[in-house]
């Protein structure tokens, strides 16, 4: 049973993994590629989007398996056999507890070490690539602003480079605005400075005090950017990326530095062990909704919707005690209810399931002849 739930959970996790990896890929396309991105910068952010993906999918793919299985063995009276040669329910959910803890352990390599190593990673090539020449400047058709106070607009962008009917507006000195209109412009990189090269175009310098304006027309004219483009150092760190330990340990430090309060980043820490839990009540929810299910030209197509509607109850309950526990720090072990409200579930249903049949009713002719 244990190999049959692993061999259905790969089935089922590649192909949730594959829907929401691609659903992620085509944003993160309009985003990198259609902005003039390499498609190596694409791989490159799909790949660290994976482990968050994974984790997002691994309790559903757990659930998918368990009663997958349990159906398949029920249709094949695999069940019955088994039970006829005096397993009980219990019994027989020994393997999928063994299969829950397997994914369970995968999910906290996963919400421990993978994904907050990623997300760490996504950020730091998110900002490398926003603090880029290309990603904060050369954009066709689109009103940028580089910086405070500065406004960028370019037509077009030939394969050379030219940059074609610029517009810069430059409005940092205070009590004066400068913009520039450019029929042609070009970037000219030195060693420590990079310049803006505009040919065939006009400086219009308005003093806000006088309202007075002036007009200079040019030839050729260069403006330094470098300050526009200057790396403005390493990205602050969120607490989804911060290690648990050190969201454990110094809790009130993290939460000043991410700017959180102390309990969104317990609920961050916490959240990392109940993840891996979650896997392990799904799949024995699936199982044991299914336990419960007696003979039915119909099949077991009610017993597979419950078990649907109990694990987005327990979903649900891990959204609802979100908020207090945000509000209020010492509120951190409700992060736990929803998986002992799963396996107090699973226990109930399992306890049906191993009910022994009620003894028949004694004819009333047995009853009378006593």
């Amino acid at each position: 049973m244990l190999s049959q739930l692993m061999v259905l959970f790969g089935f089922f996790a590649l192909v949730l993994v594959l829907v929401y990896w691609v659903n992620r890929a085509v944003s993160l396309f309009d985003e990198l590629v259609a902005d003039g991105h390499s498609g190596g910068i694409f791989l490159e952010f799909t790949a660290l989007s994976l482990p968050a993906v994974v984790a997002i999918v691994l309790p559903m793919a757990a659930f998918g398996a368990a009663v997958y299985v349990t159906n398949r063995m029920s249709n094949d009276s695999e069940i019955n056999v088994v039970q006829a040669a005096g397993l009980s329910p219990w019994r027989m959910a020994r393997p999928v507890l063994v299969f829950g803890t397997i994914i369970g352990v995968m999910m906290a390599i996963l919400t421990h070490v993978l994904v907050p190593a990623s997300i760490a990673q996504l950020r730091l090539r998110e900002s490398e690539i926003s603090e880029s020449l290309s990603a904060r400047l050369l954009h066709e058709g689109t009103f940028l602003h580089p910086v405070r106070g500065v406004t960028v607009y370019i037509r077009d962008i030939t394969p050379e480079g030219e940059l074609q009917d610029l517009f810069l507006s430059d409005r940092r000195n205070e009590g004066r605005a400068v913009t520039y209109t450019a029929r042609t412009a070009y970037i000219l990189r030195g060693d420590d400075q990079t310049r803006l090269a505009m040919v065939e175009g006009m400086a219009q310098t308005l003093n806000l005090e006088t309202q007075r304006l002036s007009t200079t027309n040019f030839d050729e004219l260069t403006y330094d950017i470098t300050e526009l483009i200057a790396a403005q150092g390493p990205p602050t760190r969120r607490a989804r990326q911060v290690p648990t330990w050190e969201l454990l340990t110094d809790t009130q430090a993290v939460a000043e530095e991410v700017d959180d309060s102390v309990g969104e980043v317990l609920e961050e820490a916490h959240m990392r062990f109940q993840q891996p839990l979650l896997c392990i009540v799904a799949a024995l929810i699936g199982y044991a909704t299914l336990m419960t299910a007696s003979y039915s030209r119909f099949g077991v197509t009610r017993q597979v919707v419950g078990a649907i509607f109990l694990l987005v109850l327990v979903k649900l309950v891990e959204s609802v005690i979100a908020d207090p526990v945000r509000a209020n720090a010492a509120l951190w072990p409700a992060i736990y209810l929803p998986s002992v409200l799963g396996l107090a579930m699973t226990g109930l249903l399992l306890h049906r399931a191993s009910r022994p049949f009620r003894p028949a009713r004694r004819s009333a002719s047995t009853e009378a002849a006593a």
